[in-house]
């Protein structure tokens, strides 16, 4: 217990110490919010992989979809590394960057703003944001109470408390940059964590051949009649698989916190390596989890899925394991928590105060006033998600899981398709975004409360959030094509940025 406590103490001290160091680094909206553009590969990358991997994929997820899919929930991991980071980066990465600094865009909202010449727009994107992000938050939390209650016997209460105020203390003390460096050491946890424990968890079941072998020789007839379907290369469901690896990949094109990313890069250069950098830590990271997950029916007997759920599969393949590497875990899941935690907050501070607040409601808001309200709704949503996550917990409240359930495929489902045809196509209307942004939020909304009445294919908020997504990159061209295009010169104004000329070495270029 002292060995685990220590490891705790001085993981939290690290990161408050951070914050505090870049208070420097923090005196203006641009490098609170942004680093001041000036974020190198390794920790732009990190910042994007922890932000993208929270507790939810290593307790939840890959307990659950491990339950399901066995051995061929690695897909998951593999398509959140090519699609999700890989492709990522090479599709929106630079010109997510060069156009929101040429039309001075720190968030997506003003992104859609400035891009589509529309106020609304800009309201309407910040009011889903804040609608969705919030439960998501909220969702981060969900479980650490049976790691903490496994290593500590500490009250989930009280885990969400400190974990929530400690966050809190070094985002508003150093913004982005102690964000990006703490994503850093966070990463490096995550990395060195997974890989532990899943040779940790692999030796107790005799090694990788005997555990897969173990794993074949599981049987659910209420899943499949096909033997050793657990152990096979595309799982029971192969469909439904598809449709996860959908959602939890081309997703996060159109979220804010991550897609916001983008926006703090340095150079060209750092471009190129942090996809390669992202691409491998994806990889590990989430093509670990789901690989330890998939793993997870070796232990039926130690968990009663239908009274624990399955956030109990992870905490029962670890329980065994040396106090020191249970202390692991417990970093590990923080770490992976604190991340997207304080990247959540940053991007929905922000988006409230620069794309709704100012202007708005709070008019002639300068740059100090910016700042510190900012800082001070950072406060705010940070005690709302630990508010909703403790009554969702205490109360079993069904809305709010549903809620938490669907977040991430409304705001992908609004955003994705607006936000890369705006990067890429000068076509693209205003109305086609408002329609995308009603579709993407709305059909979600209707999935959590008219369930029983969609497809059964769609009756899985996965599945629905996976088909809104890919709905709206065919909604946005069609609607396009019949609406109101924008002025031509407003729209060559925008794409200028990518027209204009630079100078490259000759080992960059051969030339004529």
């Amino acid at each position: 217990m002292i060995l685990k406590l220590t490891m705790l103490i001085v993981f939290f001290a690290v990161m408050v110490a951070i914050g505090f160091y870049c208070r420097k680094h923090a005196t203006d909206v641009n490098s609170f919010v942004l680093g001041g553009r000036s974020v190198g590969p390794w920790l732009t990358a990190f910042a994007y992989g922890t932000s993208y991997f929270s507790a939810v994929i290593f307790v939840g997820y890959a307990g659950q979809f491990g339950w399901k899919y066995g051995i061929a929930s690695t897909w998951i991991g593999i398509g959140n590394a090519l699609l999700g980071s890989m492709l990522a980066w090479v599709v929106l990465g630079r010109r997510t960057r060069i156009m929101t600094q040429h039309l001075n865009s720190a968030t997506m909202p003003e992104f859609f703003g400035r891009r589509f010449h529309s106020d609304g727009l800009k309201i309407g994107a910040s009011v889903i944001v804040f609608i969705f992000l919030i439960p998501y938050t909220a969702s981060l939390y969900n479980g650490l109470s049976r790691l903490f209650g496994m290593a500590f016997n500490i009250d989930y209460t009280a885990c969400i408390i400190i974990m929530a105020v400690l966050t809190g203390i070094y985002v508003i003390a150093g913004g982005y940059m102690a964000t990006a460096i703490n994503d850093f050491l966070q990463g490096i946890v995550m990395l060195f964590g997974i890989v532990t424990v899943i040779a940790a968890v692999l030796n107790s079941n005799g090694g990788f051949l005997e555990a897969l072998n173990r794993l074949a020789s599981v049987s659910d007839e209420t899943v499949s009649a096909q033997p050793g379907v657990f152990a096979s290369f595309f799982g029971p469901d192969p469909v439904n698989l598809l449709g996860v690896v959908i959602l939890t990949s081309l997703g996060t094109w159109g979220l804010p916190q991550m897609v916001q990313k983008f926006y703090a890069i340095k150079s060209e250069k750092a471009i190129k390596k942090g996809t390669i950098i992202s691409t491998l830590f994806a990889i590990i990271v989430s093509g670990g989890c789901y690989f330890l997950g998939g793993f997870g029916r070796l232990y039926s007997d130690s968990v009663d899925i239908a009274s624990q759920g399955y956030d109990a599969i992870i905490p029962a393949m670890v329980s065994n394991l040396p106090s020191i590497l249970i202390g692991l875990v417990v970093i590990l899941v923080l770490s992976a928590s604190m991340s997207t935690l304080s990247s959540l907050v940053m991007a929905s501070s922000s988006t409230l105060t620069i794309d709704f607040l100012k202007d708005h409601i709070i008019k002639d808001m300068n740059e100090k006033k910016q700042l510190l309200t900012i800082r001070i709704l950072i406060v705010v949503f940070i005690a709302i998600s630990v508010v909703i996550a403790i009554v969702q917990y205490k109360g079993n409240v069904t809305f709010i899981a549903q809620l938490m359930g669907v977040s991430w495929g409304a705001l992908a489902g609004a955003f994705l398709a607006p936000f890369l045809y705006g990067l890429y196509w000068k076509k693209t209307t205003t109305v086609s975004a408002w329609v995308s942004f009603i579709f993407g939020a709305g059909f979600m909304v209707c999935n959590m409360l008219f369930r029983s009445s969609f497809p059964a294919m769609l009756q899985s908020p996965i599945n629905a959030g996976a088909f809104s997504m890919l709905a709206g990159l065919v909604i946005v061209p069609v609607v396009s094509l019949f609406t109101p295009k924008l002025e031509r010169t407003f729209v060559d104004a925008a794409f200028s940025c990518y027209e204009r000329k630079t100078e490259v070495t000759v080992k960059r270029d051969l030339g004529e």
